[in-house]
């Protein structure tokens, strides 16, 4: 599997992604990020293996502990490849406008009878 499919499947689960956004707040142990969710630390843990195989986080080792941090960098290939299909939206935006432009203006002329 490819690193963005990698990234998109670990970004699929709602638990993952609440996992990053407590890492985005700093590091925390396994224990801390579990503290929130009603799941076993087991389960937690096969989620952080996801993360950590997508290389969304890293783990450290401090003593007792192997704190959890947040890596963004592929986070940035995601909206790399989002950023992508802008200019897609760019231009159904402007022939929206477009088309609301023509009911405004047809809307101003008197209408002929």
């Amino acid at each position: 599997m490819d690193r963005l499919s990698e990234v998109f499947s670990a970004l699929a689960d709602p638990t993952r992604r609440a996992i990053l956004a407590r890492l985005a707040e700093g590091e925390a142990t396994v224990n801390q990020i579990a503290e929130p969710f009603p799941i076993s630390l087991q389960a937690v843990s096969k989620h952080l293996k996801v993360l950590e195989r997508a290389g969304l986080i890293t783990r450290g080792r401090e003593a007792q502990w192997r704190p959890c941090r947040l890596d963004a960098e592929p986070l940035h290939e995601v909206a790399d490849w989002v950023a992508g299909y802008q200019r897609f939206w760019e231009q159904r935006y402007d022939q929206l406008g477009e088309y609301l432009r023509q009911l405004q203006s047809n809307r101003k002329r008197p209408t002929e009878e």
